[in-house]
């Protein structure tokens, strides 16, 4: 774990020098307040802080009553730092959607040959379940982002990079929370999400980056035209496309 640089507060780059010093790991116990000043010859007033900013970076987990924990260092300062930017941005919630979107193709792109690889003559029958749930869902006119979000996850839950899998599920996390934000009307044509879905399990099982690739991009291809009905209405061209 890298220190955080130009907090402000030294106390905050001494706590993490101290958990990489102590071997400290998620989860692990951290020492007490007066314990930290006495080992950092520091105040219990600058602990305070540094510890609310550890806390803020999910570096720190405070538990009231139980004491002070090294935190699950995930990605969620990050989710909501994006979805208050979302939010900021002028107003433009469509464009911000559409950056993360963007994002989120990037990344399915990117690990195509690794998953190709992986799941080359594999047998899922827990994503093909989730496919189908999805179907049955669609079906009935009903949206379907918990069977979405878990078969995302399912599926890169076999990739060695585990950053990476963060940063999809964190993508995946600001997705689903702007797009009711927006309040945007459902595809027309979200079965054929659902197909693109069947595609993308199919491609991979047979080993098939460039179908997986091209499954992908279809995956994507109604909420694409959903944005862009939207950016018309609004008159900002610069938004659709």
């Amino acid at each position: 774990m890298a220190r955080i640089k130009g907090t402000g507060n030294g106390a905050v780059e001494r706590i993490q020098d101290l958990i990489l010093a102590e071997g400290l790991t998620p989860g692990d116990p951290m020492p007490t307040e007066g314990a930290l000043c006495e080992r950092l010859e520091i105040s219990r007033s600058s602990v305070r802080e540094a510890m609310r900013t550890l806390a803020s970076l999910d570096i720190v987990e405070v538990r009231h009553g139980h004491g002070t924990f090294v935190g699950q260092l995930s990605l969620s300062p990050l989710v909501d730092g994006l979805l208050f930017r979302a939010r900021l941005d002028d107003g433009n919630d469509l464009r911000a959607l559409r950056e993360v979107v963007e994002l989120r193709i990037a990344i399915d792109l990117s690990v195509a040959d690794q998953l190709a690889e992986t799941y080359r003559d594999s047998s899922n029958p827990g994503l093909e379940g989730l496919v189908e749930q999805m179907r049955e869902l669609a079906a009935t006119g009903q949206p379907f982002p918990e069977a979405d979000a878990a078969f995302h996850t399912e599926l890169f839950s076999r990739l060695d990079n585990g950053l990476l899998r963060q940063l999809a599920q964190a993508f995946w996390e600001i997705h689903t929370v702007a797009v009711p934000l927006l309040e945007l009307p459902p595809a027309e044509d979200i079965l054929d999400t659902v197909d693109a879905h069947q595609a993308m399990l199919s491609a991979l099982e047979a080993g098939d980056a460039v179908a997986y690739r091209a499954a992908v991009l279809e995956h994507y291809r109604p909420l694409g035209r959903v944005l862009d009905s939207a950016a018309a209405a609004q008159g900002d061209p610069a938004v659709a496309g």
